[in-house]
């Protein structure tokens, strides 16, 4: 018996963008049949997602297939969070970390497989006011870097890479610094600090490990604290973590808890999830959801 299925694609996602919807849609279709799967194929508009996500989680449906990069998955993980549903992802973003720490194969013909194949894990999602992420969340640097980067593609055309470049260096002119009140289970430290980085789970601070998760189960919030408040000293604390040997130290502290509360001096605050920048209002209030999300996943990791 053929596997149906719902897919969800984003054709303006990384990759996506390269082919017109009718070329993407026979191309799946193809791979989908390869693997016996049978598959509506849909291509809603990134703003109507999280609806029509919610819609089909009551549909009697083996999985929800969705395709695109980690803030579209975040957007299907919010909707399937909790349901008997289980998520199968298609990486087609630019960086695709979610897929790359579950396991999954680069290639739309091998994560297929992955699917047609049914094995199920359950893996953790993380929450802030209410907002859903699956990677990571941070306040500080980042979010601004990304926000101007935005601005830079729409008002000036930039390409995504120049614009970036452009951005940090803005960014790093501008320098904010945050006055913080974090507070991890039942203990609460104050920080000056230019950035703050929350983990779904514990990431990779070794070399050939950084930036990577090998657990998404553990049901573990790990923030990070930058501890400088120079430059120079931001400057080489990202040097460190590029050479794998950032370590927890006098200027990066790192806590594991359940939940976090963290509290600033300002009525609106950008905060980064997944790559995206929501504005949010303190207290930032952040806690696991222990194996909320059902995802297809590579024989080994199941």
């Amino acid at each position: 018996m053929a596997q149906k299925f719902i897919a969800f694609i984003n054709a303006s996602a990384g990759t996506a963008k390269a082919k017109n919807k009718d070329d993407l849609r026979g191309l799946l279709a193809e791979i989908f049949a390869q693997h016996k799967i049978e598959a509506d194929i849909r291509f809603p508009h990134p703003q109507e997602l999280p609806h029509v996500l919610k819609e089909a989680r009551v549909s009697e449906v083996p999985g929800i297939i969705v395709g695109g990069g980690d803030g579209t998955i975040r957007t299907a993980a919010a909707a399937l969070a909790g349901s008997k549903i289980p998520l199968g992802v298609l990486p087609l973003g630019t960086l695709n970390h979610f897929s790359k720490d579950l396991g999954l194969p680069h290639k739309l013909e091998d994560a297929a497989g992955i699917i047609a194949a049914r094995n199920v894990i359950r893996v953790d999602v993380a929450e802030v006011n209410g907002e859903v992420f699956i990677n990571n969340s941070s306040i500080g640097i980042y979010p601004f870097l990304v926000l101007d980067r935005e601005r830079l593609q729409e008002a000036e055309g930039k390409q995504k890479w120049h614009a970036a470049i452009y951005a940090a260096i803005r960014t790093m002119r501008k320098f904010p610094l945050r006055k913080l009140r974090v507070r991890v289970e039942n203990e609460t430290v104050l920080h000056r600090s230019p950035i703050v980085f929350v983990g779904n789970n514990a990431y990779g601070l070794d070399a050939g490990k950084f930036g990577t998760r090998e657990r998404l189960d553990e049901g573990a919030l790990f923030i990070h604290v930058a501890k400088v408040e120079t430059r120079l000293g931001f400057l080489s604390l990202v040097l460190r973590g590029m050479v794998g040997s950032l370590k927890s130290s006098r200027d990066l502290q790192i806590v594991k808890g359940r939940f976090a509360e963290i509290t600033s001096n300002t009525s609106r605050l950008p905060v980064a999830l997944d790559g995206e920048v929501e504005i949010l209002t303190p207290p930032l209030r952040y806690v696991i959801k222990r194996q909320a999300l059902k995802v297809f996943v590579p024989k080994a990791k199941a």
